[in-house]
C-alpha cells in the first residue's frame, strides 16, 4: 500500500509539472506552442514518455482548461466575497472580475473562449459552463423576482431549447432555481447579458475595437449600467 501511494504521489507530481510547463508555454507563446515534444524537451524526457500521463495533445489542453476554469472560479468567488452590497453590486463585481481576469490572462481566455466550434470547442465551453453556472445560478434564483417582467420590444423566438439546456445544466450542477428564473424573458435577459459581456471583453482582449480605447473601464461600466437599466435591475 505504501509503495502504491508513493507511486501515486510521484505520478501526481509529474502530471502537475507537465501542466505547469504546458501553461507556461501557453502564456508565453500561445496555444500552438503547447506540444508534447516541447514539453518533453523542457522535462528532459522523450515525447512518447509523456503518453503515460496524457493521451494526446488535446487531452493535455483539456486538463489545462480544467486548471484555468478552476482558477477563474476561485478569482470570481474572491471578488464576490467583499461585495456585501445589494444584488446588483454582486453582479457588477463578477462582471468586472471576469473582465479583469481576461485582460490579465489573454492566452488562457483565448484557449477557453475562442476555440472554434467542434468537439474540442464544445468540451472547453462545457468546462467553463460549470464555472459560469456555479456563479450565475444563485443569481438566477435570487434575481427571478427582480427582473422587469415588461415584455421585450419584439417577439422572442422559440427559446425552449435554450431553456431546457439551461435547466439541465443547472440540475447537473445541483443548482435549484424557481420556474420564473427559466421563463423565456429570464433566459433572454441572461443571454443578452452574456452576449454583451463576452462581446466587450473579447473585443478588448483581442484588440478588435474599431477605435482606440483610452477609457475602456468607463465604457465597460457604462455597458453594465445600461444592461441593468434595460433589465429593470437598476
Amino acid at each position: 500500500m505504501t509503495e502504491v501511494s508513493r507511486r501515486g504521489r510521484v505520478r501526481a507530481a509529474t502530471e502537475l509539472e507537465i501542466r505547469q510547463h504546458a501553461r507556461a508555454l501557453l502564456v508565453e507563446h500561445g496555444s500552438d506552442a503547447v506540444t508534447l515534444r516541447a514539453i518533453a524537451r523542457e522535462l528532459g524526457i522523450t515525447a512518447p514518455a509523456l503518453y503515460r500521463y496524457c493521451e494526446s495533445r488535446e487531452d493535455l489542453l483539456r486538463q489545462l482548461c480544467d486548471d484555468i476554469c478552476a482558477d477563474l472560479a476561485t478569482e470570481l468567488h474572491a471578488v464576490l466575497a467583499p461585495a456585501a452590497g445589494g444584488f446588483l453590486d454582486k453582479i457588477f463585481a463578477v462582471c468586472r472580475g471576469f473582465r479583469g481576469w481576461a485582460m490579465a490572462h489573454p492566452e488562457e481566455f483565448a484557449l477557453v473562449f475562442a476555440t472554434p466550434r467542434g468537439e474540442e470547442g464544445s468540451r472547453r465551453q462545457d468546462q467553463f459552463a460549470g464555472v459560469f453556472l456555479g456563479i450565475v445560478g444563485p443569481f438566477l434564483a435570487e434575481g427571478a423576482v427582480k427582473i422587469d417582467s415588461a415584455p421585450v420590444p419584439f417577439d422572442l423566438p422559440d427559446m425552449s431549447a435554450q431553456r431546457d439546456a439551461l435547466a439541465a445544466a443547472l440540475s447537473t450542477e445541483g443548482i435549484a432555481v424557481p420556474p420564473e428564473a427559466l421563463s423565456p424573458d429570464a433566459v433572454y435577459v441572461l443571454l443578452r447579458w452574456w452576449v454583451r459581456l463576452y462581446g466587450h471583453v473579447a473585443l478588448e482582449v483581442f484588440g478588435r475595437f474599431p477605435f482606440d480605447l483610452k477609457h475602456a473601464d468607463r465604457l465597460f461600466d457604462s455597458m453594465l449600467h445600461e444592461l441593468a437599466h434595460e433589465s429593470g435591475l437598476a
